[in-house]
């Protein structure tokens, strides 16, 4: 490897650490979710707005750290987001009440949203032309690792609670375990501010600050000389022509030219999140533990989910400019709507019943001297047995020990639940996830284009909020198996739409895209 590629790969690999920080941070909370219910005696709003304040303040992030990056530089953004990680988890790990967790919460939906922006912005602005693909990648790819990892030790951090070692207890981690998947987060959060200080500012930005000089030694390092300068120049010449470029209205997306682009556009972003991804990704162990497999079990099988995201989101980067992206979305959707399928046909087949034998072993942890009304009942769905353990003994009694509830009384095909989530989250990882972005690079007409990412985005954004909020109390209300058949409609919906309207668009030029889309 020259030392010009070596110079720029490790810069990249820098930067994206963000996208590590942002996949870990979202995905930490499934773990959490489990223990906070209880301990800050949550309703299942409260327990989806938990979730999905993230998010919310995420959304705002990606509004502002653009503009704020134009005026401060890429990098002094990228620090301040480094550091909002690392407050977002030491005030997590530390939240007195539940309202300071959300707070927490909040602040590192800031850095979220600041680093989803701005690292693969930075990285295609400091990478030549002929690597740049790769490049930008590696931050999507950081991301998937980022909730692999999270996975990962959430899994460790639960094994460690159940340890008797005397550390284990000086530490805290048998009481205070969520605490801990919380707070891990402040070790990558402070070596990405040390390392940011290894990393030079945007070549283009400084060119846009009129800095050229540096700009030009900059491009020299990941480049040779002439090319440098020949880069300089071309982004010299763009400047001077933005100002003349008018502003761009929003009224422009809705002109009837528009509406076939438009429609492609809001479809794949509505699609891409009401299928219920982030409901896998952050409730992942509780899904699991509907199944009555036991918490540690639905941890470990959650590490598995990580893993197939990583494996097909990276298949999925080799296949986009061989097969197309139309091919992979219909392909994708349709392995969606038949794993949500099988999740709905497996939890809706599922029966409840509690003998004398389970009673004996809940008995031990749970105090209660109702279990003969409930003992010997068969129930044919998880809401008439979780509403029967509620009359019985009482909502506490359900939010303390669910798991333990479902374990011993649920009688379903686990293989089938496993089955169908893995193939839920491949069919996602080699379409949806990594072919949305590159469709919206592409469909919109040059004009508006940066305008309609940021609203197709936006709503993505609302959309998937939503989704995380609404998740818990979809459970509660509809039952596993009518949650889960709304995603596949939902999904069976965007396939038919994509299926009739989206043209393939590998291998054509901007130009023709615009020709065959707008009229």
């Amino acid at each position: 490897m020259s030392p010009s590629k070596a110079y720029i790969v490790r810069i990249s690999l820098i930067v994206a650490l963000g996208g590590f920080l942002m996949g870990f941070d979202a995905s930490v909370i499934s773990g959490v979710v489990k223990f906070i219910e209880p301990h800050f005696n949550l309703s299942k709003l409260q327990l989806g707005w938990a979730v999905s304040c993230l998010t919310l303040t995420a959304t705002l992030a990606m509004v502002v750290a653009g503009p704020l990056s134009d005026r401060f530089g890429r990098l002094i953004i990228l620090k301040y987001a480094a550091i909002l990680y690392a407050v977002s988890a030491i005030a997590s790990a530390l939240a007195p009440t539940f309202g300071f967790l959300v707070v927490a919460r909040m602040i590192g939906g800031l850095g979220v949203g600041a680093s989803l922006i701005l690292a693969p912005m930075y990285i295609a602005e400091i990478s030549p032309a002929k690597v740049r693909g790769t490049m930008v990648s590696f931050n999507q790819l950081n991301i998937v690792i980022g909730i692999s990892v999270a996975f990962f030790t959430n899994f460790i951090i639960l094994r460690l609670s159940n340890d008797p070692s005397a550390w284990v207890s000086v530490l805290n981690i048998d009481t205070y375990n969520w605490r801990w998947m919380l707070g891990l987060e402040t070790l990558p959060a402070i070596l990405y501010f040390v390392f940011l200080f290894s990393v030079p500012e945007s070549p283009r930005w400084l060119a846009m600050k009129g800095q050229d000089e540096k700009a030009l030694d900059i491009l020299s390092r990941v480049g040779s000389k002439d090319e440098a300068r020949q880069t300089l120049l071309a982004v010299k010449q763009n400047l001077k022509s933005s100002p003349k470029k008018e502003r761009v209205p929003v009224s422009e997306l809705f002109k009837p030219s528009m509406k076939l682009v438009l429609l492609i556009g809001i479809v794949v972003a509505i699609t891409q999140q009401i299928t219920g991804i982030n409901a896998v990704f952050f409730y992942a162990p509780m899904i699991f533990e509907q199944t009555g497999i036991g918490t540690d079990a639905a941890f470990s099988q959650a590490i598995l989910v990580g893993l197939t995201n990583l494996v097909f989101t990276v298949l999925a980067m080799w296949l986009i400019d061989k097969v197309g992206r139309k091919l992979l979305l219909l392909v994708g959707l349709s392995g969606i709507v038949i794993s949500m399928g099988l999740l709905a046909i497996g939890f809706g087949t599922a029966t409840y019943q509690l003998n004398n034998d389970d009673v004996i072993v809940l008995q031990q942890t749970i105090e209660s001297n109702q279990w003969e009304k409930i003992v010997g009942v068969t129930y044919d769905s998880d809401l008439a047995f979780k509403r029967a353990i509620t009359n019985t003994m009482g909502e506490h009694q359900l939010i303390a020990n669910e798991s333990a509830f479902l374990t011993r009384a649920i009688h379903i095909n686990p293989w089938l639940v496993l089955i169908g989530i893995i193939g839920f989250v491949a069919s996602f990882a080699i379409s949806l996830g990594p072919v949305m972005w590159v469709l919206f690079s592409e469909l919109f007409p040059n004009r508006v284009r940066g305008l309609a990412i940021s609203f197709a985005g936006f709503i993505n954004s609302g959309i998937s909020f939503l989704v995380q909020l609404v998740f818990p109390w979809e459970l509660a209300n509809f039952g596993s198996s009518s949650t889960f058949l709304i995603y596949a409609v939902f999904a069976a919906l965007g396939l038919l739409v994509l299926a009739f309207y989206l043209p393939e668009t590998k291998g054509k030029t901007l130009e023709e895209l615009e020709a065959v889309l707008v009229s």
